[in-house]
């Protein structure tokens, strides 16, 4: 048996798609209908290393050393980090430096890109890589024509830890734009994951306290599951970020708006206004005090608000003509849904473009025209004229705070970078636009039957996003008294079946049910948390200044099983990830405890942790039960928040 066939035997065992991938894309040689993929393994050159080994040149670069491959894909793999998150090989070749790495890191899963299929196909005709194959931490994504952000971040998906990349730097010369997509999406997934920490860092407890003021609007505002695919296929709608490019678009908003259902960002509400449209929904996501600063001076009472739960809770009160919840984000507000009334779920990649752009999705139409989804800073303008933005800096501009130094501050801060722009030029964006982006990239393709057109041909480039000229709405003909009498239709229906008294009766006794079992939770898990606190630190103290290993066997043993049986209590309690969301990372309780080797002091170190585990949960439980009982006088009389104009 040759190396080819041991090869495929074991793919077709363990990786049987790629098997069957590659096989299909068979050398030149063998078929007159080769694909592109073939094409690229023309000018593969098989040649002999100074050390004898096998090595390739494609189009004349050499993909190893020519005197000893093996070495330099070793030393490759030594230069990368410690970790535990998965190693990425961007250009496999004939997988030495991959090899090595399996070897070094025997624990770290291996995620290979690879662009040439004729590579790998190589690789697999002249060595032997069948114990390399046989691993079962090993994920491959193959070229297409781009590298898909589907295919990177869904590999990047399978593992925990943060990736190294394991770069092949031939291969990413030859096909340079190929792999720097890619590795553009591992970045931009490793960004997210610290952004998200980040995030969760500054705005956790704002959440929870936005959360356990809003509490009653998730029994008194229906969800958006009633307006889910509420609309025809041929009904399009228009969906109005809030990007730069809206300078030059707003004047033709008004007769968009003949033509479409109009979707907008909160952010963008008071230009449409100004220019005398009101949106028919307005999605409000953002937790923070300055988002709601949006809706300031906004009256849309036609406009429907599609809001988040954990919203500032002023939001919830403004004069719309309707509200409707979508489902909540965090542990606290999906507990009360699930047992309460389930809203729907939205996605939510990180900007309320994002949420807004899936609630036009969800609404059914097979056409979305968005405008200002730029995600960049064409012609260097971070915000239309006029945004809330704008009027708050030129508003605290002082002679040594210019609103200019803000400008570019949005600019530099975010670390920016060129990247390819929807009309074929480059575009300054940032790290964070850029994750939004990659958000829709990785949606669109979901949804094939749906065509989404963007006015913002300066903007970044997504794959999926049709560029479009405003001409392309405006061709349509006027169906604006169509539209509202569709909306008012699925509106008086939605209440007609949300109030119902009956309902409306049994939605509150749910509703009372679930906050007495959350608060009952999250008091049982801190007093849990607590007690074992205090066991831990008396058993690592012993008596007196005796050390853990003096203190009576039997007595340590109870205080180890005491702590087992808290454990189990509260893993299996129902409120655990309630009580759990505001949680320190593990890294953070164990810096500044040692590694102990003697059994003793591993024992000492154990008990350290732990009674810095319960006692931090005890906090974050603690602190919900705080914000849940705390008395609130700004939602209204009797603590109630209003309904929307029309509800019963």
């Amino acid at each position: 048996m040759n190396f080819w066939e041991s090869n495929v035997q074991v793919l077709r065992t363990q990786y049987p798609a790629l098997a069957e991938q590659i096989e299909k894309n068979a050398a030149p040689k063998d078929s007159e209908n080769a694909g592109e993929n073939n094409r690229d393994g023309a000018g593969i050159a098989v040649m002999s290393s100074a050390a004898g080994l096998p090595v390739i040149a494609v189009n004349g670069v050499y993909v190893h050393s020519p005197r000893d491959p093996v070495r330099e894909g070793r030393r490759a793999a030594e230069a990368l980090e410690e970790g535990d998150g998965p190693i990425v090989a961007l250009g496999f070749g004939l997988g030495y430096a991959a090899e090595a790495a399996a070897e070094i890191f025997p624990k770290r899963p291996i995620i290979i890109l690879e662009r040439r299929i004729a590579v790998l196909r190589k690789a697999l005709e002249i060595r032997d890589l069948g114990r390399f194959l046989s691993l079962h931490k090993i994920v491959f994504v193959l070229g297409k024509e781009g590298a898909d952000a589907r295919a990177v971040t869904g590999a990047l998906r399978l593992f925990e830890g943060n990736p190294v990349m394991l770069r092949n730097r031939p291969l990413m010369q030859l096909d340079g734009e190929w792999y720097a997509g890619a590795e553009r999406h591992i970045k931009t997934w490793v960004s997210k994951d610290e952004i998200n920490r980040a995030t969760l860092r500054k705005f956790g407890k704002r959440w929870v306290r936005n959360l356990s003021a809003n509490m009653k609007a998730i029994r008194d505002f229906p969800g958006v599951g009633f307006l889910s695919s509420c609309l025809p296929p041929g009904m399009p709608v228009l969906l109005i970020a809030a990007g730069p490019s809206l300078d030059s678009l707003s004047p033709s908003f008004p007769a968009m708006a003949e033509r479409a259902v109009v979707v907008a960002a909160d952010t963008a509400l008071r230009l449409l206004l100004r220019n005398r449209v009101e949106p028919d929904f307005v999605l409000s996501v953002d937790p923070q005090f300055w988002n709601v600063r949006h809706l300031d001076r906004a009256v849309a009472l036609k406009s429907a608000l599609i809001a988040e739960s954990a919203v500032y809770p002023p939001a919830l009160r403004h004069p719309f003509k309707r509200i409707f919840l979508c489902g909540s984000l965090f542990p606290l507000g999906r507990f009360i849904e699930d047992r309460v009334d389930p809203k729907g779920a939205l996605g939510a990649g990180g900007s309320v473009a994002t949420t807004a752009w899936d609630f036009a999705r969800s609404l059914g139409s097979a056409s979305i025209y968005i405008a200002g989804l730029d995600l960049s800073f064409p012609g260097l303008k971070t915000h239309f004229k006029g945004a809330a933005f704008e009027e708050k800096a030129l508003t605290e501009s002082s002679r040594f705070l210019p609103g200019e130094t803000r400008s570019v501050h949005a600019l530099r801060d975010g670390r920016p970078f060129s990247a390819p722009a929807a009309d074929g030029g480059k575009v300054l964006t940032d790290r964070r636009l850029s994750i939004y982006a990659a958000w829709f990239e990785n949606r669109f393709p979901l949804y094939p039957g749906l065509r989404n057109y963007s006015f913002s041909t300066q903007g970044l480039a997504i794959p999926g996003l049709i560029p479009a000229g405003p001409e392309e709405l405006l061709s349509l003909p006027p169906r604006r008294q169509e539209i509202e009498s569709l909306l008012n239709g699925i509106f008086a229906r939605t209440e007609a079946a949300f109030y119902a008294p009956e309902t409306a009766a049994a939605r509150n006794a749910r509703y009372g049910a679930a906050r007495g079992e959350l608060l009952g939770g999250l008091e049982k898990i801190r007093a849990l948390s607590e007690n074992a606190a205090s066991l831990a630190e008396n058993a690592r103290r012993g008596k007196g200044e005796k050390r853990c290993a003096a203190a009576a066997p039997s007595r340590l043993s109870r205080t180890l099983d005491e702590l087992d049986k808290t454990n189990r209590e509260i893993t299996e309690s129902e409120v655990k990830d309630v009580a759990g969301f505001l949680f320190p990372p593990m890294a953070e309780l164990e810096a500044g405890l040692e590694n102990k080797e003697s059994a003793d002091l591993a024992l000492e170190r154990h008990l350290e942790l732990s009674a810095k585990f319960y006692r931090a949960l005890s906090e974050t439980a603690g602190y919900h039960v705080e914000a849940l009982s705390k008395k609130r006088s700004t939602a209204g009389k009797n603590n109630e928040i209003p309904p929307p104009h029309g509800a019963p």
